[in-house]
């Protein structure tokens, strides 16, 4: 029940792609079957772009059942077949690229630059990296560790895995749970958020037309409480991955766990960024900007508590203000625009809120409003940074993903790593110096799954993305990954031939 009317065909070229519904199900698209709509809204006009049915628990189940029948056919296939698929996959997604990023910037309202320099290339890489480890389930050497045994470790896949992936970045979170998955053998069910299934589907729709066998990969757009919470609980899922807030992943424990199923979570963040006295302060003061904003600062490495060492901080929040008010919001298909809107009116209005809460008991530097104007329909708000907060506050402590950017200043070195490591979170971190002692230092002592040094946000497909503590467990691309989604297996073998062997004398005696 697409409506073509509310977006050009330069803004959603693929738009005629999804007339069949918002289902992608044993290879083909569905209606969803729940008896209830929902509206993808670009975030940018709040205009409705592409109405559908939403997934019910039978969608979920037909979803289900055609992953557990392909399972046996893409588990036994070699390697090097599950990786040809692959690669033509990732060539597949290399000619539609173009379409991928104009949709998930229309859904998202990111700068049409940033889906295209940014999600469509590195989901691309993505899929070819997979494509190569594919060839490369490795386990322990064989070797005879008894003495009078072989063994060996075999990596087997799991069976249906059921993930369920975020808003904020829809196709590579989509690719980050489909391919190690498949990669390893195992086929999947994958549930979009609702707000965002375009790139989703059609991501499933490539790998349709790569090759990969009908249900391998399937798509269930439903709401969180119908659709992913029977999802996670199916009896026929062997396995669940999930990325999203830190109270919803509890959520997802709790029904995960009461079918022993294995779980993986990639949670909330609060990325600390610390500057020490020695550290380059232009450099320290564009990679804070550019790391707090990126995705509008809804991305859960993003630089949101900024630790500058006392010498260094008033000028830190003097031209880090100053490079944020240079900082151009506007259409995200427009070549100018640097930041395009929040998610949606709600979120904005989240993120307001906080703000708001703030100026009691800290100082907005500068943004902390929505702008008028031209973008007053949109769910803008202006780039906002924050000073003398306490420690315990709720803007330093609280995940508030928009773009808001909080400053403290330390005294000594351990002042600093301990500021960083006190909150609930660990998922990502930055540390600024000069110094090799320092940046050693930093990487050791802050609890995150990732510490960047003189940067904040990069990535790589070969490299795990993961978290400690209230940030979750598990890991996300590079070979890594596959300890998420394969069953490792001992395998021994004797190899003395004898009908008595030398332990039996524990049961039977001397005889």
């Amino acid at each position: 029940m697409h409506n073509p009317s509310t977006a050009t065909q330069e803004r959603f070229p693929a738009a005629d792609r999804f007339a069949q519904g918002a289902q992608f199900i044993a290879g083909r698209s569905a209606q969803g079957t729940s008896g209830r709509t929902h509206a993808v809204v670009d975030p940018a006009t709040g205009a409705e772009v592409y109405t559908y049915e939403l997934a019910g628990a039978d969608d979920v189940d037909a979803a289900v059942a055609a992953a557990r029948e392909a399972f046996p056919g893409w588990a036994s296939a070699t390697p090097g077949e599950r990786s040809d698929a692959l690669h033509r996959f990732a060539a597949v997604l290399a000619d539609r690229a173009e379409d991928l990023a104009r949709a998930e910037s229309l859904q998202c309202g990111k700068p049409l630059k940033l889906s295209r320099e940014f999600d469509v290339p590195g989901t691309i890489d993505n899929t070819a990296f997979f494509a190569g480890a594919a060839r490369h389930l490795q386990g322990q050497s064989a070797g005879e560790y008894s003495g009078d045994h072989t063994s060996y470790v075999r990596r087997e896949p799991i069976g249906v895995v059921g993930s369920i992936a975020p808003w904020n970045y829809p196709l590579q979170m989509a690719a980050w749970k489909v391919l190690p998955a498949i990669a390893a053998g195992n086929t999947i069910v994958l549930k979009p958020a609702e707000l965002t299934p375009l790139t989703s589907l059609l991501f499933a729709e490539a790998a349709t037309a790569a090759g990969i066998p009908d249900g391998v990969i399937n798509i269930v757009t439903g709401s969180g409480k119908e659709a992913g919470e029977h999802l996670v609980g199916h009896p026929d899922v062997a396995m669940t991955s999930f990325t999203g807030s830190t109270g919803v992943g509890k959520r997802v424990a709790e029904v995960a766990t009461s079918t022993v199923k294995r779980l993986h979570l990639e949670l909330g963040g609060k990325a600390p960024f610390v500057v020490f006295d020695d550290a380059d302060l232009d450099a320290a003061v564009n990679g804070a900007v550019a790391g707090a904003l990126i995705n509008t600062g809804q991305d859960c490495t993003a630089a949101t508590r900024a630790y500058v060492q006392r010498p260094l901080y008033e000028a830190f929040v003097e031209r880090t203000a100053a490079l944020m008010e240079t900082v151009r919001l506007g259409d995200p298909f427009a070549p100018g625009t640097d930041l395009g809107p929040l998610i949606s009116h709600a979120q904005r209005d989240r993120v307001a809120g906080f703000v708001d809460r703030a100026r009691s008991y800290a100082r907005v530097v500068t943004g902390g409003e929505a702008p008028g104007g031209d973008l007053a329909d949109g769910a803008y708000y202006r780039p906002t940074l924050i000073a003398d907060a306490a420690q315990d506050s709720e803007i330093v402590q609280s995940e508030i993903f928009g773009p808001v950017l909080v400053v403290l200043p330390f005294d000594t070195d351990d002042e600093g790593i301990r500021l960083a490591n006190d909150t609930p979170y660990g998922l990502a971190a930055s540390a600024w110096s000069g110094s090799v002692y320092r940046a050693n230092r930093a990487t050791r002592d802050i609890k995150a799954g990732c510490v960047w040094i003189n940067d904040h946000i990069p990535i790589i497909s070969e490299m795990p993305h993961g978290g400690y503590k209230a940030s979750g467990f598990g890991k996300d691309m590079s070979v890594y990954s596959f300890e998420e989604y394969t069953q490792v297996k001992h395998v021994m073998f004797d190899n003395t031939a004898a009908v008595r062997k030398d332990w039996h004398r524990t049961i039977f005696g001397a005889r």
